[in-house]
């Protein structure tokens, strides 16, 4: 009979499962520390340290500023910072009316800001008594993204949402050519693109504005904000048959890991007729653009 070696064996059982090891594998959340809900097989909650330091301000004032946030994951959810309470300016907070009721969480208690300067009407929530299931938040506090003035990882301003350490964007230079046609008409055609390849997202396709039909854009007054990419300007295409609003944009200044499209063109593959790259048309994924959402 066969028999194992002991070598072998003593080597296995002081590799397995070890913490210091876990790093050289894909970086999936640590597994073993989610619990899911009896309720609702699936569904998901946990947090993760964020070494960080993280700030929040309400017009000039600093209202947070820590370097021991948690990052809040949540089935269905983007993620959310959590801040220590004693790292959060209290004597801001002001108690508010409001709560809310969910079934993964518990009952969030909300609080208005008032820096002496400006007032912010429910721009912070806590969970005092977190539900049966959800991650140990009781002593932290998170704050309405989008009534707050500026938030900042480190010394760079952040938009959106929290930014997510599982999500990367690679911005790759490409030699391979790249069409675009928008109501029967070719308005695009370069060989000097870069594809920009984001987690959970279709590639997008940037591409210097010299290779495209100029003479169809319009500038556009909006705007729109990525945590990974910056703040995105828009132009409007207008073709023999149609004026297509918000159909380009591109970014002035990305932030340093986009760096690549700054100034690059990019059409919303959704909304073309079509995408072509070496003459193979591109599938089209459905995105929030699809119904009008930028």
């Amino acid at each position: 009979m066969h028999q194992r070696s002991a070598t072998k064996d003593k080597k296995r059982e002081t590799t397995i499962r070890k913490p210091h090891l876990r790093g050289r594998g894909p970086h999936f959340p640590v597994l073993d520390q989610i619990v899911q809900y009896e309720f609702e097989p699936g569904y998901v909650a946990f947090t993760m340290p964020s070494l960080k330091r993280l700030r929040v301000q309400v017009g000039s004032m600093t209202v947070a500023d820590t370097t021991r946030a948690l990052v809040f994951y949540e089935s269905d959810h983007l993620p959310v910072y959590y801040f220590p309470i004693e790292d959060v300016r209290e004597e801001f907070l002001l108690p508010s009316k409001t709560t809310t009721e969910d079934p993964y969480k518990g009952t969030a208690t909300f609080y208005s800001l008032n820096t002496g300067i400006t007032l912010v009407e429910d721009g912070a929530w806590r969970y005092l008594d977190p539900a049966k299931g959800c991650p140990p938040i009781a002593g932290y506090m998170s704050f309405v993204w989008s009534k707050m003035g500026h938030w900042f990882e480190e010394d760079e301003e952040i938009f959106v949402h929290a930014r997510d350490p599982f999500r990367r964007v690679d911005c790759l230079p490409s030699s391979r050519r790249v069409q675009v046609i928008l109501d029967g008409e070719q308005v695009a055609d370069s060989r000097r693109g870069v594809f920009l390849f984001e987690t959970g997202h279709p590639v997008r396709h940037y591409l210097p504005i010299a290779d495209t039909r100029l003479d169809m854009f319009a500038a556009s007054r909006y705007i729109s904000r990525c945590p990974y990419k910056g703040i995105s300007n828009y132009y409007h295409v207008t073709t023999a048959t149609k004026r297509h609003e918000n159909m380009v944009w591109y970014y002035p200044e990305p932030v340093h890991e986009a760096e690549r499209i700054k100034g690059l063109v990019c059409f919303h593959h959704e909304l073309v007729d079509k995408i072509l790259v070496d003459g193979v048309e591109i599938s089209k994924e459905a995105t929030a653009a699809s119904d009008g959402y930028f």
